[in-house]
Parts: C-alpha cells; sequence; structure tokens
C-alpha cells in the first residue's frame, strides 16, 4: 500500500526560499514558462526570466530541468532563458534518448531561433554543455561565447560513474519521503529544503502514490553522444569566446588531463577552478556562478 499523499505544487511559488537560503537582496522578477515547437508536434520547454529580450541562455544538465538555475537566474537579475533539454523538465522526449547530444543541439537550436531575437552567450552544464559545444560548433549565428559547467569531452563512464549511479538508481519511490532519503544521501553537503524544493520540480507524483523523476517517464536508451574525437575536434573549431568553469569538490568530473586537453584544443579558453563545489556548481556555488557568469556572458 503507498503512501497517497499528494503535494501541492506551484512551480512559481518557491523562488522566496531560494532568495532565504542564499540570503539574496532581490526582488522576483516576471517569470514564465514556454513551450516552443522544434520538430513537427514535439516541444521544448523552459523558463524564461524577465520581461525583457533574453541576455542569455542556460542547459542544465542530465537527470535536471530548468529550475536547477533558479538561484543563479535570482542572483543575476537578468533577462535569461532557461531551457528543459529534450526528455526532461517539461519537454518532450528526443526520438534519439534523453542523452542524445546531436539531436538535442538539433532541438535547442529551433528553439532559441523562436526564443532570442540574436546571437547571445550560451552556459552549459554537463551533459547541457555538451550539447553546448555542439550546438556552439553547428549554429554559430545562434552563440556570440560558450561557457561549459564542469564538463569537457574527455569525460567518460569512469569519472561520471558516482553521478550515473544515482542517476540510474531505482525506476521510481514508495514516497516522498524515500526519494528525498536518497537525494539527502547523495548530496549531503546540501540543505535539506534546497534539496526537497528540487525533488518538487523534478519528479512527478503517480496516481497510485509512488514518485518518479520526471526523465524517467520516458523509455531509456543508448547514449547518443558523437564520438569523443568529434567533440573535441569542435571544440578545436570554435572562433568565440570559450570558457570551461571547473568543480575543484568532491563529486566533479572534470580531471587534470581533461583541462590540459581541453587548453591544448582550445588555447584561447578561460579555465576558472571553483573551489568548494562539487560537479553542479549551481547548487553548490550559486553566487559565485552568477558572478563568473555576469563576468564571461557579456
Amino acid at each position: 500500500m503507498h503512501n497517497v499523499t499528494h503535494f501541492p505544487y506551484d512551480e512559481f511559488g518557491l523562488f522566496h526560499e531560494n532568495i532565504a537560503e542564499w540570503d539574496l537582496d532581490v526582488e522576483v522578477p516576471s517569470v514564465r514558462r514556454f513551450f516552443v515547437a522544434v520538430d513537427g508536434l514535439r516541444q521544448v520547454s523552459g523558463l524564461q526570466w524577465g520581461d525583457a529580450t533574453p541576455e542569455l541562455a542556460l542547459l542544465h544538465g542530465g537527470a535536471q530541468n530548468a529550475h536547477t538555475f533558479d538561484t543563479v537566474a535570482l542572483a543575476l537579475a537578468r533577462p535569461l532563458v532557461a531551457l528543459d533539454l529534450p526528455g526532461h523538465g517539461h519537454s518532450d522526449p528526443s526520438p534519439g534518448g534523453s542523452a542524445a547530444v546531436v539531436a538535442h543541439a538539433h532541438d535547442i537550436g529551433r528553439a532559441l531561433d523562436q526564443l532570442l531575437t540574436g546571437p547571445r552567450p550560451l552556459v552549459g552544464m554537463s551533459l547541457g554543455g555538451l550539447v553546448a559545444l555542439t550546438l556552439a560548433h553547428d549554429r554559430p549565428d545562434l552563440v556570440t561565447s560558450l561557457v561549459m559547467i564542469d564538463i569537457t569531452p574527455g569525460v567518460n563512464a569512469e569519472k561520471s560513474k558516482y553521478i550515473t549511479d544515482f542517476v540510474n538508481g531505482p525506476p521510481s519511490f514508495d514516497d516522498f519521503d524515500a526519494l528525498l532519503e536518497r537525494t539527502i544521501a547523495h548530496n549531503p553537503t546540501r540543505s535539506v529544503s534546497s534539496l526537497r524544493r528540487g525533488i518538487l520540480h523534478n519528479a512527478i507524483q503517480r496516481p497510485d502514490g509512488t514518485w518518479v523523476w520526471r526523465h524517467q517517464q520516458h523509455p531509456r536508451s543508448s547514449f547518443a553522444a558523437p564520438p569523443v574525437t568529434e567533440l573535441w575536434t569542435m571544440l578545436e573549431e570554435l572562433k568565440m569566446p570559450v570558457t570551461l568553469l571547473r568543480a575543484l569538490g568532491p563529486g566533479s568530473v572534470v580531471d587534470d588531463e581533461d583541462e590540459a586537453e581541453f587548453l591544448r584544443r582550445c588555447p584561447h579558453a578561460n579555465v576558472v577552478p571553483v573551489a568548494g563545489s562539487g560537479h553542479s556548481i549551481q547548487g553548490d556555488a550559486p553566487l559565485v556562478l552568477a558572478a563568473l557568469l555576469q563576468r564571461f556572458c557579456v
């Protein structure tokens, strides 16, 4: 017998928690959810922060969603768009699967064609970073500069095992507390309130009371990223400003070898270490990330 306790959820009603947790002196701006068609009836969704023309675009990592950047967006206080990758959040799945980098880049490009009035800085974390790299290479008309958060083409299954083991965990949970308990164990440095908030944004309760991550609603398929050599070549061929933000805390998936190869392939890139943060810099150090984006997303 499952515990059928339905949680009221207002995705725009939790920003006061972000503001309080990080002691931000800001007012909540206008935020709206959008849906744009990218392929027939398939849609990409996301959040538009502010009413003015977006000044930058943010792409989250695998198994996350656009709300992962809420604190960063509040701290930036700039008009921007944070998108749900296909098969994540409120976006429709891609025929290529949840990790189809090339297909995702194609879909995100079509979405940005409709959301932006010209090229803008593009920020991508983890899987979103590889999608951003591919999009910057294939559609330089959309991207003025690229920021990659704790990801390079050299990241492999061994380096990311700690993360993928969590993502590929149980397909469902009997109740909210079970989901929260597992999430706390995986993120011991985060506040319980922030993890609870993240789950409400990133999971849904089924009619029988069980809980499932939003990205697990869709059938899994094999990883469809381009070969590593192809991604490195894409990086090599970029002409725009490129920045790698490398987390230095436990959970980072980028090592010294990755950083050296990144700079060898893209000598003009900036590499900025972020101390005290694990893989998800937007969760561990959102104010540091916001300051760095102010610096590099101009």
